[in-house]
């Protein structure tokens, strides 16, 4: 019953064109929010038409190489895996782009929180500033992998199409993470060498172009190549435990006690979860803003990683799975929760 619950209701396209919702709504939200002095104003749009500039130019070198790829892919293997490659790569950008704007819509309104509203004020604009990126990257990830789940991954024989996904996603993490640094490295050391070496201006005056070079070189290397990076990372893990799941031999399934197309679906349920509580844990910021930042960012961590237990344990003794996998992902987000605090 409750594997028809999750398979009819909470689909992964449903829960990811969610996100991307909610994504967009708070965007729209940090979008209204005043962004101070007519000099705060210029620099963020200043850094905002830099950062999209760099993008439109970057994706469409890329655009080249994806359609390059694509070919090669649909000649050297078949359609499907090529499809499912060019899906990755497209919902990659997609991920970037979308951080990207609002994060560069939310640098000047934080400032202008700061300075009216203090601490608190501040701290709600840059957390749900960022949490558009993760969303995102949750909401394109769930979309994606969730139609080509329902195309592919009703049979062992051709779920392997799936593969192609995550190598878009990294083919764009590569060139995202790499161009962006490599650009914003050479805009920060060129702007340091002519502000303070030559003009003798202090580091980071918005006289120098050079300044608002870094900052726009430091939001497409932490934005959207990070986001791409992540994006990747996420898309990865579940194809690569579907994956193993596909090629584990019967003689395994059966000491786990579990069928494979269970198995085979199970990581893109827990990304299901994962999105219900990513939500609920973004949402959760409202009662913890007037705490200390980073009191409020670890509450709000540990709320939607407390709730995901709960839901992963209700999935796996609903679906009668073995509480081994769910002892296995227990100790999996501990560890990591452990360290990102």
């Amino acid at each position: 019953m409750l594997d028809n619950l999750f398979s009819c209701i909470f689909t992964a396209p449903t829960l990811g064109i969610l996100g991307l919702l909610v994504a967009v709504g708070i965007y729209f939200y940090i979008a209204h929010q005043p962004n101070g002095t007519t000099k705060m104003a210029t620099i963020e749009h200043q850094i905002h038409k830099g950062a999209m500039a760099f993008l439109r130019k970057e994706y469409k070198v890329l655009a080249y190489f994806i359609l390059i790829i694509f070919i090669l892919v649909s000649v050297g293997i078949n359609l499907p895996t090529a499809i499912s490659f060019i899906s990755g790569a497209i919902t990659s950008i997609l991920a970037g782009l979308l951080g990207m704007m609002a994060a560069t819509k939310g640098n000047a309104r934080t400032a202008q929180a700061a300075k009216t509203l203090g601490l608190k004020g501040a701290l709600n604009i840059s957390y749900f500033a960022g949490s558009v990126m993760g969303l995102s990257v949750a909401g394109l990830g769930l979309l994606g992998l969730g139609v080509l789940y329902a195309v592919y991954g009703q049979e062992v024989s051709t779920i392997q199409y799936i593969n192609g996904f995550a190598m878009g996603c990294s083919s764009i993490a590569l060139f995202a993470r790499v161009g962006g640094g490599i650009y914003t490295k050479a805009a920060d050391v060129g702007s340091d060498l002519v502000g303070k070496v030559e003009a003798g201006i202090p580091e980071d005056d918005p006289r120098n172009p050079g300044v608002i070079a870094d900052n726009v070189g430091d939001n497409v290397g932490d934005i959207a190549g990070m986001g791409a990076d992540i994006y990747e990372s996420y898309c990865g893990a579940i194809i690569a435990s579907s994956a193993i799941a596909a090629t584990m031999s019967e003689a395994s399934l059966f000491n786990l006690g579990i069928d494979r197309m269970t198995l085979l679906q199970l990581p893109l349920f827990l990304a299901v979860i994962g999105m219900i509580s990513s939500l609920i844990g973004v949402g959760s910021m409202h009662f913890f803003k007037s705490l200390k930042p980073s009191t409020a960012l670890r509450a709000t961590t540990l709320s939607a990683g407390g709730l995901f237990i709960l839901l992963t344990l209700g999935l796996v003794l609903g679906m009668h799975l073995p509480m081994r996998l769910f002892w296995s992902v227990l100790s999996g987000l501990v560890v990591g929760t452990l360290i990102g605090l």
